[in-house]
């Protein structure tokens, strides 16, 4: 019998992935990837952004700016576990179920981990109508991807309502062309 450390892509575990980007998005909010950020601290209005702010062999940190009408597509992230935290505003995530998309919204101090195969589409949320003292501007989160990303498969859902892969890319950009 196979050890699970001998099929897994990584040592890290969903939970720990959870720790990094809440561990990532409060250095962020205490200033400490200042440098990092655009120019002025000013995001892109029109367009996604981000930044790594840690690399190794094991994980991949960012940080993405997200904006409305912008989306991922459905994908996965191939060989990568991956987990976020949300530092501002809202996303909607859309996630392949087997049967179809089934949606959840993430808020600020909202978490998600995602296993290998894990199929989603990431936008950003408009803030509830009801909630005066929204903020605007895009929405922020650190993402975590263990090992880091080498590639990204997209999909579309077929006639017949089935999941078919439209194309597979390599890249080391999280959430596709941020």
């Amino acid at each position: 019998m196979l050890s699970l450390s001998a099929v897994a892509p990584t040592s890290l575990r969903p939970a720990d992935l959870l720790r990094l980007t809440d561990q990532g998005a409060a250095d962020v909010l205490d200033g400490r990837h200042d440098a990092l950020l655009p120019p002025g601290g000013v995001f892109p209005a029109g367009e996604r952004w981000c930044a790594r702010l840690h690399s190794d062999d094991l994980i991949d940190l960012w940080l993405i700016s997200w904006v409305p009408d912008k989306s991922t597509e459905l994908h996965d992230h191939a060989g990568s576990l991956g987990a976020l935290t949300v530092l501002s505003g809202s996303l909607s995530e859309y996630r392949w179920n087997g049967e179809g998309l089934h949606h959840r919204r993430l808020d600020a101090g909202d978490q998600a981990s995602f296993p290998l195969g894990w199929v989603h589409d990431v936008t950003h949320a408009p803030a509830p109508t009801s909630d005066p003292v929204a903020v605007s501007g895009p929405t922020l989160s650190v993402h975590a991807y263990s090992p880091p990303l080498t590639a990204m498969s997209y999909y579309e859902i077929g006639e017949r309502g089935a999941l078919r892969r439209t194309r597979s890319v390599l890249t080391d950009l999280p959430e596709g062309d941020a």
